[in-house]
């Protein structure tokens, strides 16, 4: 019998990353890129591991968070102020390609780790930094989280009732798209040294990944002047777009951002006559006439089911989701199909259902192969693949750096 050729390695296999962020953005781009074969190398402190470990619900002990953020990571400990953290370090730097780090500026000069020193020891080193506000600018030294990030960036300010307080989100957004945001740079870092053969840095804010997505309000303001009021659900461009109550108690979302599909939901709900009203031409039009159309379509919706609305929408082409919680998500068969919430399997808690890879690539796809591991479980074995002898080792325990 003909042996079936092995799969193809991951885009990433053979590209090192050395991530020592802790919460939450930093180590998701590690994760993001571990995801599609990077070899990820968590750094932690010995006493002080990453506080993502401890976030949120536990099982056993287990940090469950961390078993999500935490995978496709080789974790080892490392105090990286003390003199033989900091010269294994150096070591380490030596045979990585990127390093991810969201200390506040000044952080690693002081321990003598920063750019200068990690470029000596690896000019082809791309090291991204992720910090609140930057690098520089007269906010740089002030302790940045993603909350205030949301705040700044104009977010909570769209966000909410009109009459009711600006309203921020309850996971970690801003975080999670400077993640997204941190491995597209590290990428475009990585293609910079394709060209070059030099490294460089990456100085990536909070505060302006959640700017970039809010889209064109800056360029609003600056032609027009309009600043954007909250709105709830209710769009300033298209109408009917909101969620609305079923029958059955439940809750359906709906858009029609394309003509089309606004055309339809009227026919849709029992209201052609208002296809002929001269304000439906155009979106922003309709979004000022929301109240009536909001009327036709939460009426028509609250008299059927939720299963009957969604089959009726979707028999007639029109847009609309059900509003979801986890209990839906982890049953939802297009999720399902899709292998959105995959299984993995893990020596401390069996089997976890957690998100899978990002997307999917036909030629060489990405795969977790393991989920977050124990504080430290790599240490000895990444750092002898380094170089470092069983004595070195010791003597690095003996002062504390491990």
């Amino acid at each position: 019998m003909t042996q079936a050729p092995p799969p193809p390695a991951p885009p990433l296999t053979g590209l090192r990353v050395l991530d020592l962020a802790t919460l939450f953005a930093g180590p998701l781009a590690a994760t993001l890129l571990g995801d599609f074969g990077a070899d990820v190398i968590k750094v932690e402190h010995p006493t002080r591991p990453d506080p993502s470990r401890g976030h949120g619900p536990s099982k056993n002990g287990v940090g469950l968070w961390w078993k999500l953020l935490g995978r496709n990571k080789r974790t080892i400990t490392l105090d990286l102020s003390r003199p033989g953290g900091r010269a294994t370090l150096l070591r380490l730097a030596a045979g990585a390609d990127v390093i991810v780090e969201n200390f506040r500026p000044g952080t690693l000069e002081k321990w003598d780790l920063g750019w200068p020193e990690l470029s000596a020891a690896n000019p082809r080193l791309v090291l991204a930094r992720v910090t609140g506000f930057g690098q520089f600018g007269p906010y740089a030294r002030r302790p940045g989280f993603g909350t205030l990030a949301e705040a700044m960036s104009g977010f909570a300010a769209i966000t909410g009732e009109p009459d009711a307080p600006p309203t921020l989100p309850p996971f970690g957004l801003a975080d999670s798209i400077a993640g997204l945001a941190t491995a597209y740079a590290v990428l475009t870092a990585l293609a910079g040294r394709d060209r070059t053969g030099a490294g460089q840095v990456v100085d990536l804010a909070l505060i302006e990944p959640i700017l970039t997505v809010l889209g064109p309000h800056p360029l609003w303001y600056d032609q027009l002047g309009h600043v954007q009021p909250r709105t709830g659900n209710r769009s300033q461009n298209n109408a009917p777009r909101n969620t609305y109550r079923t029958a059955d108690g439940t809750w359906v979302a709906v858009s029609t951002s394309a003509q089309s599909v606004a055309e339809r939901v009227m026919r849709l709900v029992g209201r052609p006559e208002l296809i002929d009203e001269p304000w439906f031409a155009t979106g922003a039009d309709r979004a000022r006439h929301t109240d009536v159309l909001d009327e036709a379509v939460g009426a028509w919706i609250a008299r059927h089911t939720r299963a009957d609305v969604l089959a009726a929408f979707e028999k007639a082409e029109a847009a609309v989701a059900p509003v979801q919680d986890v209990t839906d998500v982890m049953t939802d068969p297009q999720y399902a199909a899709l292998d959105t919430i995959t299984t993995v399997d893990d020596p401390e808690l069996g089997p976890l259902r957690m998100q899978n890879v990002l997307f999917r690539l036909s030629g060489t796809p990405g795969a977790i192969r393991w989920a977050g591991r124990p504080h430290g479980a790599d240490t000895e074995a990444v750092l002898t693949e380094a170089g470092l002898t069983l004595d070195e080792l010791a003597a690095l325990r003996a002062e504390g750096a491990l």
